[in-house]
């Protein structure tokens, strides 16, 4: 069924989503915002063991990658990933990322061709220099070790050469009988909104505790976050004011939800669909991804809350001129404490089991989402105000419905779309309309059980990338 845990999840600071913008291939949602699309949510395995399984399939070990650069076009928007080393020494292991930028070399050996008189000395002195320009690469380095069997430090920075300065995290990851501690750090960290804006927040910590969910369905989660510095537009040629939950501020903030799941109906795998018999005898068949082998049809649910607490930047807060990077005259305000109600309810239909050639996979999820039941009830209320002029528009007042399709192409491939709509109207468009939008490929790989390699491209952000992705239904 479709991710319900992403209702509390979105709520915090450390949701990761698919991106190419960073060689990690992950930034943060803005907490706060409407829940992210299913289709968007990064894989589990960290980029650098992605590259490192996916360059066993792919010619030269080289990934691809789409991503258009607002800031400078001529960069081009193609890109090519590759995992260059990697070292393992017991309980410590070390790789080392490189990308590269074809467009712009190609434009750029063009340009100088086309100027040139005929073929000589310089002309070739000038292509060279083209070659060795630092602003077609980009280079990470990535580094894990385990501390304890339950704990994990992760090390990773990335300068691109285009950019100024490098990005730098670490991830200290410690497990429990029942929950899981995660110290988060980045600087600067990459966040993206509900438009699909890229935000880079200078320095941002995270603590959270976040516990697993029980038979009963409870699940909670709490943390501190603090950020510093004022936020900057990746693309800075469109201003716009940075989300307010990336200003400056140490905020804490805890969150509950109950969740739980009623089949309609579900026929159960069988013996006889494990196993199939020819003139040679029985032979196993498996299903393609273990998540998918029975036929069913469900309506699930999450319920919950948050609360949240500045300690300080709650208050008196200045907008942020994105293009020069300084504080305008206009003061908002977020308030020092909040506390909200969020819910989703989705049903699931699923027909095949996954395990023929053709024809074997037929799956929709339909999930209705509301971020903020306050947001929502005071919508409602303003509609019997007549004498209020212009309300100011909350888009956390507009529920959104996330509507996932599978359908099996040809053994393990799977065509899927990720579709999210917001049912009111926005300040740009009027009635129901897509917010965001994703085509994708899936291959399942048999060997990982529930695994699989997607190649997805989303058409509002006209970016694209090839993920590894375990365990995602």
């Amino acid at each position: 069924m479709a991710n319900l845990r992403t209702a509390m999840d979105a709520a915090f600071w450390d949701m990761n989503i698919s991106t190419p913008q960073a060689l990690d291939g992950a930034s943060k949602a803005v907490p706060g915002d409407p829940i992210p699309i299913d289709g968007g949510r990064a894989s589990k395995a960290l980029r650098i063991q992605q590259l490192s399984l996916l360059g066993n399939g792919f010619p030269l070990g080289i990934i691809p990658s789409f991503s258009p650069s607002a800031n400078n076009k001529e960069l081009g928007s193609f890109a090519l990933q590759s995992l260059l080393g990697k070292a393992v020494v017991g309980n410590w292991w070390v790789g080392l990322i490189g990308q590269f930028r074809p467009r712009k070399l190609i434009s750029s050996i063009k340009a100088e061709i086309a100027t040139a008189d005929e073929w000589d000395l310089p002309l070739v002195k000038d292509v060279a220099k083209q070659i060795v320009d630092k602003s077609l690469y980009a280079i990470g380095l990535c580094s894990q070790i385990a501390l304890t069997p339950s704990s994990s430090l992760l090390l990773s920075t990335e300068k691109h050469g285009e950019r100024k300065n490098r990005r730098t995290k670490a991830m200290l990851f410690h497990q429990l009988q029942d929950h899981d501690i995660t110290l988060e750090a980045a600087w600067p960290e990459l966040f993206r909104d509900r438009k699909g804006k890229y935000w880079e927040v200078p320095e941002s910590i995270s603590l959270d505790c976040s516990s697993l969910i029980s038979e009963s369905g409870l699940r909670y989660r709490f943390g501190i976050h603090k950020s510093s510095g004022l936020p900057r537009a990746v693309d800075s040629t469109n201003a716009a004011e940075p989300p307010l939950a990336l200003l400056p501020g140490l905020c804490a903030k805890a969150a509950f939800s109950y969740q739980m799941s009623k089949d309609l109906w579900r026929q159960q795998e069988t013996k006889e669909d494990a196993f199939v018999e020819t003139e040679k005898g029985h032979f196993w068949r498996p299903t393609y991804d273990i998540r998918l082998k029975e036929p069913h049809a469900a309506i699930s649910g999450i319920v919950g809350g948050t609360c949240e607490a500045w300690l300080f930047g709650g208050r008196g807060i200045v907008s942020v001129d994105p293009r020069q990077g300084e504080t305008s005259s206009g003061n908002k305000d977020r308030g020092r404490f909040g506390a909200d109600l969020f819910g989703s309810l989705c049903y699931t239909y699923q027909h095949g089991q996954f395990r023929n050639l053709y024809g074997d996979l037929t799956r929709v999820d339909a999930r209705f989402d509301i971020s903020s039941a306050s947001a929502l009830a005071k919508k409602t209320i303003n509609l019997f105000k007549t004498a209020q002029n212009n309300p100011s528009r909350n888009e956390l007042a507009s529920p959104r419905l996330n509507l996932i399709f599978h359908q099996q192409v040809a053994g393990p491939i799977v065509f899927r779309v990720d579709s999210k709509i917001a049912i009111d109207s926005s300040s740009v468009k009027r009635g129901p309309h897509i917010e965001d939008l994703i085509y994708s490929l899936n291959y399942s790989l048999r060997v990982l059980g529930s695994g699989k390699v997607v190649a997805w491209y989303s058409p509002k952000r006209k970016e694209g990338m090839v993920e590894l992705r375990l365990f995602e239904f």
